[in-house]
């Protein structure tokens, strides 16, 4: 029996480490090569040439009507060489906020220049601010428009994307806004009133005076479109695509693939719609940033994503329609609407959430299905950092402050551990005197843990607190941008990301570049060393396959965080640290001898005394029956 067991404990290690390492040679090397990648992809589409076959891109769909139809806001777009040609070929209205600044096209009144101010795209602080925002026509177009759609079957004039608008003034600030008209010789004259707050939320206000004799009709629209389909990172903890809350139907998010694959609206048109919404958003997201327009919060409205596939590209948008207005001869009808274009900051979307009673706005971040644990636990580390000015410190001590918080749990779990251990030689006894009756060893064990009042799988509880607090610390260095290019101290400059150095080219003093599974810094190095130790100051297994399972683990470990976020391998590692204070602490005082000390001398040297006796064969039972 204890071969068998031993076969399916060595044959557990095999496979454990086939996956250890198939794990990093086949996913985790090539997400953060991937990641890399889609960074250089980002800066350089700004301003590569678009391929002269595309000719044109495809056009987006106005809501509520067919796709790539000549109605109001589409228009297919010809492609320009580069970012700045497409740029410049429409007059425009500068954009300038603390946090952005870009310009509106006056060619369709489109938001479709945006660039971040305190975002780059790597750490240095010389590489280009992240662009958001792109006109059509450009590569990576990506932009936003508002407006009206005409009753089915009316025929009247309404502004579209070929509509050239005039401005009250040249730039768009947070003290200034912007009025644009348009008079469409019909009777009808268009205002969109601009403004912007210091941040990345734009307000449009769209107003239409009716000078005819005939009542119209109209319904007010708001997109996001995004021409070709970006590169994301993949990652099932992440969500990059078309995000939204739409009222009653609450989160929706749907990935490029999914919305591609969605039954039709129309001929060419895949996507989802729901009706009779109130309240929430709808937009496009990326990892750190996104754009979203907002209805207003009190009407009705139908939200849609759809995605336009043509033989030359994609198209994906999303978008709501209004309720109908009326408005009569002689009469005036406004319409309220908002776009976000921006850097996801905790602080900000709470904030418009909050103050302008946008409904479920916060779930533009992925804060994912443990978010009553991942959110608080970032408050947490927000607040301390604006105490400390560094990320890094304050993982630091909110893993003091999760020690001191489960401490009496923590206090029991070792005290049983430290029983269980000075029971060890009558465990061994009762084992040993029904080896052949594995029920009765079973039965003679829970009766002395009864006895003893010892609950055998105390000793899991530290382990199974920390894995929630692990997973919700990971999200958070993964999806916020508060920990994007956030810096510790030494070398790790950017605690969102692996920790750059490499035991495998002597911490970069050999010039090479080692393969994907040699991928260990030094953090994770100290990860494994402080995990070593944990597991040393417990009595060694008499079992040589266990005795070599539990010795190689925290390699493994080391190896399989080489590639997670310095942040996390940081918090590991402290967390192993106090973990082992605490061990030794309970242990002595519950007389528990810490066997840390004659384990390395076991490692090193002669075993000591103990060890040896107990790895001695034992002379067979005669009383067994």
């Amino acid at each position: 029996m204890m071969k068998e067991d031993n076969r399916n404990l060595l044959l557990a290690i095999v496979l454990s480490v086939v996956v250890l390492l198939g794990w990093q040679f086949f996913y985790a090397k090539p997400q953060i090569d991937k990641q890399q990648e889609i960074a250089r992809q980002n800066q350089q589409a700004q301003s590569q040439q678009v391929p002269a076959a595309s000719g044109s891109t495809p056009a987006p769909s106005t809501p509520g009507q067919p796709a790539g139809s000549a109605a109001p806001g589409t228009a297919a777009t010809q492609g320009f060489g580069t970012r700045e040609q497409a740029l410049a070929a429409s007059q425009r209205v500068r954009i300038d906020t603390p946090k952005i600044v870009g310009s509106l096209s006056l060619t369709g009144a489109r938001i479709d220049d945006v660039s971040l101010k305190a975002y780059r795209e790597t750490v240095d602080p010389n590489s280009a601010n992240i662009v958001l925002l792109s006109p059509a026509g450009g590569p990576s177009a990506y932009y936003s428009d508002f407006g009206w759609v005409a009753a089915p079957g009316s025929n009247v004039a309404l502004p579209n994307a070929t509509t050239v608008w005039s401005a009250d003034g040249p730039v768009l600030t947070p003290a200034k806004p912007v009025t644009l008209s348009w008079d469409n010789g019909q009777g009808l004259v268009f205002k969109r009133i601009i403004s912007v707050d210091n941040n990345a939320m734009f307000t449009i206000r769209d107003e239409v005076e009716n000078r005819g004799s005939a009542a119209v009709t109209l319904f007010p629209y708001g997109q996001v479109v995004r021409q070709g389909k970006p590169a994301t990172l993949g990652y099932y903890v992440l969500h990059e695509g078309l995000v939204g809350n739409l009222g009653e139907q609450g989160l929706q998010e749907y990935t490029y693939d999914k919305l591609d694959k969605e039954p039709l609206l129309s001929p060419g048109t895949t996507g989802k719609s729901w009706k009779d919404a109130v309240g929430g958003f709808v937009g496009i997201t990326d990892k750190y940033w996104a754009a979203a327009v907002i209805p207003d919060q009190n009407r009705k409205y139908e939200g849609r994503y759809s995605a336009v596939q043509t033989g030359t590209g994609h198209t994906y948008q999303a978008d709501f329609l209004g309720e109908s207005l009326v408005i009569a001869p002689g009469a005036t009808a406004s319409s309220d609407a908002r776009l976000f274009a921006g850097a996801k900051e905790v602080a900000a979307i709470d904030g418009y959430e909050k103050n302008l009673g946008i409904k479920r706005f916060e779930l533009l971040i992925d804060w994912g299905w443990f978010y009553f644990i991942t959110k608080p636990l970032f408050f947490v580390l927000d607040w301390i950092y604006k105490h400390t000015g560094n990320f890094g410190v304050a993982i630091l001590l909110v893993t003091v402050l999760l020690k001191i918080l489960f401490f009496p749990l923590a206090n029991k779990s070792y005290a049983s551990m430290a029983k269980m251990k000075a029971l060890q030689p009558e465990m061994v006894a009762i084992r040993e005197r029904y080896a052949d009756d594995k029920m009765k060893q079973q039965q003679a064990l829970m009766e002395l843990y009864k006895t003893q009042k010892i609950n055998p799988i105390a000793g899991c509880w530290p382990v199974l607190l920390q894995i929630p607090v692990f997973f919700a610390l990971y999200k958070i260095l993964f999806i916020t941008i508060e920990m994007r290019h956030a810096p510790f101290f030494g070398w790790i400059h950017d605690l969102a990301a692996p920790d750059p150095t490499n035991l495998f080219n002597l911490f970069g003093l050999l010039p090479f570049t080692p393969p994907a599974m040699l991928h260990l810094g030094l953090w994770p190095i100290i990860m494994g060393i402080t995990m070593f130790i944990q597991m040393k100051m417990n009595p060694e297994p008499p079992d040589p396959v266990q005795k070599m399972m539990f010795t190689w683990m925290p390699v493994f470990f080391t190896f399989l965080l080489g590639s997670f976020p310095a942040g996390l391998v940081i918090y590991w590692s402290w967390n192993n640290l106090l973990s082992v204070l605490q061990q030794g602490y309970i242990m002595r005082k519950h007389g528990v001898k810490i066997e840390l000390f004659d384990n390395l001398k076991g490692m090193f040297g002669k075993k000591p005394a103990e060890a040896t006796a107990a790895a001695e064969p034992k002379p067979a039972n005669t009383n067994k029956k």
